[in-house]
C-alpha cells in the first residue's frame, strides 16, 4: 500500500510544545539543536492561518551554508540533466542561490508568473489537501532545511525540495497547467483507491519524470530534481514508456534510488498523457485501469 506518511516526520503537538518525531537514522536525530530547530519551524507552521502570508523563519548560519552548497551543485547538474522547461522556469523565478529566501519572497516572484503561491506545512499534509489546493494554485511547503552534515542528501522533502524542484517547475506555464490538472482530478475523484492512482501517476511523472531531449534523458520530476545523488543516477534506472495505466500500479521505495522511471518522448507527450489523464480522470477510469493491471496477461 502506497503510504505517503512515510516521507514525513510525524509532528505532534501538546500545548504549547510542537515536536517533530525523527527516526532514529535521521542524520540530525542525535543533534539537540537541530531537533530544537526543526520543533521551531514546524510550530510556525501550525500556528500560520489560511489567509495570511507565510511565517518568516530565520534561519542559522549552518542552515544558509546548506541552502549555498546545495543550489551550487545542483545548478552545475541542472545544465546536463533538467529538462529545457525546467531550466526556463529557472531563469524566469530567478531564486536566490546566496541565501535561503523566505516562502513569502518565493510567492512575491512566482505568483505574477503562473498565480501560484506557497503556503507553509509543518509535515505530511492529507493527500487530498495537498493534491486538491494543487487546483487552485497553492502549493504546501516545508520550511526546514537538511542537517548541516550532509547538505547534498536529506531522508524527506525539505525547503529545497520544495522551492528548488517544484518552484522553478511552478515558474513555467506548462508545468503549472499539469500541477493544476492534478489538482482538479484529485477533487474529482471520491474512492481513496482513485486518490492513491493519482498520486502515484503524480509521482511518477511530476516527481520523478524523465524526458527526452535531443537524443538524451533529462528529468522534469523534482524529486530527481532537487536530489544531488538520484539525479545522477537515471542513466542507471530502468526506463519504461509514459503509460498511466502502469505508473499507478507501480510500486516504489523511498529509502532507495528509483529502479524504474517512466520516460516520455519529449514534453508534448508529457501533456498528451499525463495532463490529458489528469484532466479526464474519475473513479470508474481508476476502478477500469486496475482491472487492466491485475487481469492475467
Amino acid at each position: 500500500m502506497f503510504e505517503e506518511a512515510q516521507l514525513y516526520a510525524p509532528v505532534t503537538r501538546s500545548g504549547d510544545d510542537v515536536t517533530v518525531h525523527l527516526a532514529a537514522d535521521h542524520p540530525g536525530a542525535v543533534d539537540p539543536e537541530y531537533r530544537t530547530r526543526r520543533n521551531e519551524i514546524a510550530a510556525l507552521a501550525m500556528d500560520w492561518r489560511p489567509g495570511t502570508p507565510p511565517p518568516i523563519a530565520t534561519y542559522t548560519d549552518a542552515e544558509q551554508e546548506v541552502w549555498r552548497i546545495a543550489c551550487a551543485e545542483l545548478h552545475k547538474l541542472h545544465r546536463r540533466l533538467a529538462c529545457a522547461a525546467y531550466l526556463e522556469g529557472r531563469e524566469r523565478l530567478q531564486l536566490p542561490e546566496d541565501h535561503i529566501p523566505q516562502l513569502i519572497d518565493v510567492n512575491t516572484m512566482l505568483r505574477p508568473l503562473t498565480g501560484f503561491q506557497y503556503v507553509p506545512a509543518a509535515g505530511l499534509v492529507p493527500l487530498r489537501e495537498f493534491y486538491g489546493f494543487l487546483a487552485d494554485g497553492i502549493f504546501h511547503s516545508t520550511q526546514y532545511l537538511r542537517h548541516h552534515s550532509v547538505p547534498l542528501y536529506t531522508p524527506e522533502p525539505d525547503l529545497i525540495h520544495e522551492v528548488v524542484g517544484h518552484g522553478n517547475c511552478l515558474a513555467h506555464d506548462r508545468f503549472a497547467a499539469l500541477y493544476r490538472l492534478a489538482g482538479q482530478a484529485a477533487r474529482r475523484v471520491e474512492t481513496a483507491e482513485a486518490l492513491e492512482f493519482i498520486s502515484k501517476v503524480f509521482w511518477f511523472s511530476l516527481e520523478f519524470g524523465v524526458v527526452r531531449e535531443h537524443g538524451e534523458v533529462r528529468t522534469y520530476g523534482a524529486g530527481l530534481l532537487s536530489s544531488y545523488g538520484e539525479i545522477q543516477q537515471i542513466e542507471h534506472a530502468e526506463l519504461r514508456a509514459l503509460d498511466v495505466g502502469r505508473m499507478g500500479v507501480q510500486t516504489y521505495d523511498i529509502t532507495h534510488y528509483q529502479p524504474v522511471l517512466f520516460c516520455a518522448e519529449g514534453f508534448d507527450e508529457i501533456e498528451d498523457v499525463v495532463g490529458a489523464f489528469f484532466t479526464d480522470v474519475d473513479d470508474a477510469m481508476v476502478d477500469h485501469l486496475l482491472h487492466d493491471a491485475s487481469a492475467p496477461t
